[in-house]
């Protein structure tokens, strides 16, 4: 099986193949508050997780989410400058559980109640520097890469 690891300090996010080789390699951006686990921290959650669920199969490069379901919009710069404040969640969604009860599960540290996805970004969003809210921002070629690349279940591990 697959497994993904995220290495906040460096943001990168790397995936081994069955065999435990990396197999690719992609800079990501974290939160901006650095890691943590707690509920409105706006913190990214270490540990083990799994994708919990795939969403956007299929969805066009740059095809913008609100609530897990597609808006409509496709992100272009006119789009992104009519709603600068907003937190673009673009192209796939990768939603993470985590599976360590009392730190990334349950109760106040729940990663999937925190709404902790993988997805992607407007490419003029830096990549290799934390600016997230907790999630796992990726360039949107990537994240439709690696979407295509893991099965819901696959293990994730996020170190800092």
């Amino acid at each position: 099986m697959v497994q993904i690891r995220i290495d906040i300090s460096t943001q990168t996010l790397f995936l081994f193949g069955d065999d435990g080789a990396c197999i690719r390699r992609y800079r990501v951006s974290t939160a901006k508050n650095g890691p943590g686990e707690e509920s409105g921290s706006h913190r990214t959650p270490r540990g083990r997780h799994l994708v919990r669920a795939r969403i956007g199969a299929g969805a066009p490069l740059g095809a913008a989410f609100r609530g897990r379901r597609p808006t409509g919009e496709v992100w272009t710069p006119e789009v992104g400058a009519a709603a600068p404040e907003r937190d673009w969640i673009l192209t796939r969604i990768l939603w993470l559980s985590g599976t360590e009860p009392g730190f990334n599960r349950l109760g106040k540290v729940d990663s999937m109640r925190r709404y902790i996805y993988i997805h992607g970004t407007p490419d003029t969003e830096p990549m290799g520097v934390p600016r997230s809210i907790g999630c796992v921002r990726m360039r949107n070629r990537d994240v439709a890469e690696l979407f295509d690349l893991v099965p819901a279940g696959t293990p994730v591990d996020i170190r800092a």
